[in-house]
């Protein structure tokens, strides 16, 4: 059973910066495409960064592309997101996926065929 936890969400200032943690049991995380996904009130969820299993390759999407890394501590079954410059609009709850369709989601903006959400952590920017 695929168990995942994000955390690190917090209230912020427009400006600040926040780094995200998510920790994933239940399946071999070495081998997985991860991507952080994230849905603010109103809106569907979309992706908006992935990294391969080995971190060699990430990508991002234009919104938060300069301002967000993504990246995974195999070791740990743990994937971040560390986010600079935050926006108001960047308010959301921030979701982690797991899968090889992550990273198409992620360009295309596209649903994810992973079924596995967590709660999420949310992500609040005030301006």
């Amino acid at each position: 059973q695929v168990s995942v936890a994000e955390s690190g969400g917090d209230l912020v200032q427009a400006g600040g910066s926040l780094r995200l943690s998510c920790t994933v049991s239940g399946l071999n995380f070495d081998d997985m495409i991860m991507g952080w996904f994230r849905q603010a009130p109103g809106k569907k969820r979309a992706g908006i960064a992935c990294i391969t299993w080995s971190g060699a390759t990430t990508l991002y999407v234009d919104s938060v592309k300069g301002r967000a890394t993504i990246s995974r501590e195999n070791a740990k079954n743990t994937v971040y997101l560390q986010i600079d410059s935050l926006k108001p609009e960047d308010t959301a709850t921030y979701y982690c996926a797991a899968g090889e369709d992550v990273c198409r989601s992620v360009v295309a903006g596209t649903p994810t065929k992973f079924d596995a959400w967590g709660e999420g952590t949310q992500v609040t920017v005030s301006s």
